[in-house]
């Protein structure tokens, strides 16, 4: 497939764009400024609302992955508006864009984030369930609404709701690398709230999967099935790592160190399930966390 993909520098993206060359298909990057090479690329800048439409006719299929990292920094009011600016508004123009084509692609998959569901305690989430009240909850409620102008023109949308990715590159699990491997890691909080996660290896598959499967559309829960809590996180990263987890970071802490981003991604729990992903056949490479923790530390 011709396959465009927005997002393409960032953690997931660049494996991404690595993955689907492997499997054969035909990658074009869209990007904010053309590298100085003959790599296969597209200029836009969702800011300033300029996209080269030209450049995007044709293409099977645009996976697009662009967002702020919500993890760096504290989340100021200006902070906020960047994460959900850099979603909505870059979503809002590729996916007007693409329906106003005369080639439009035949589907379109666009990262949304399993932030859509909020705090949920120890309920378990469908893709059928409610959004939360939260600030990430109105910013995947949103984001995903922008992808609207694609669906109402006839492409096939898929919604990828990510979870928690695992990667020694980035991310959450590179952040902890280094306490846990000093003997200072430990759970967070109470460490009853559930961590929903996948392993990078298999969301890019995931991705892939969503945009060769036809049967696939709307919102779809990248998680894998083996979801879950603080407390077990800590315990089995340990275990792979070889390492005690005796020191447990208070609440109270993550709320004076980080804020609201603390709470919604620390201390929020989100019990999430591939639903849709295992009834259209997907099979996970790491659908548990210690084998897929083994996997990426080696």
């Amino acid at each position: 497939m011709r396959i465009l993909v927005g997002g393409s520098t960032g953690l997931v993206g660049t494996e991404l764009v690595k993955y689907l060359t492997s499997r054969g298909h035909e990658v074009t990057r869209l990007v904010r400024k053309k590298p100085n090479s003959n790599e296969r690329c597209v200029v836009w800048n969702p800011s300033q609302g300029t996209i080269d439409a030209a450049g995007i006719e044709g293409f099977d299929a645009v996976i697009h992955l662009g967002g702020d990292n919500i993890a760096h920094g504290r989340w100021t009011a200006g902070k906020k508006r960047l994460i959900r600016d850099s979603r909505v508004i870059s979503t809002q123009l590729l996916a007007s864009t693409l329906a106003g084509l005369s080639q439009p692609p035949k589907v379109f998959v666009c990262a949304s984030a399993i932030g859509f569901y909020g705090d949920r305690g120890d309920d378990v989430m469908t893709e059928q369930s409610q959004p939360g009240p939260s600030f990430l909850s109105t910013t995947c409620c949103e984001w995903e609404n922008a992808t609207a102008p694609a669906s109402k023109a006839g492409i096939r949308v898929v919604n990828v709701r990510i979870g928690v990715v695992l990667t020694p590159k980035g991310g959450a699990l590179q952040k902890m690398l280094t306490p846990f491997k000093l003997c200072v890691g430990g759970r967070v909080g109470n460490g009853r709230q559930w961590w929903s996660w996948i392993a990078l290896d298999d969301l890019v598959r995931v991705l892939e999967h969503a945009t060769v499967t036809e049967s696939l559309s709307g919102p779809v829960n990248g998680v894998a099935p083996g979801t879950v809590n603080n407390r077990t996180f800590t315990k089995l990263l340990g275990r792979v790592l070889r390492r005690p987890t005796i020191i447990p970071m208070p609440a109270i802490v993550v709320s004076v160190l980080l804020g609201e981003m603390g709470d919604e991604l620390l201390l929020g729990s989100t019990r999430v399930v591939p639903q849709r992903l295992e009834e259209s056949g997907f099979q996970f490479s790491y659908p548990t966390l210690e084998p897929a923790l083994q996997h990426l530390l080696k």
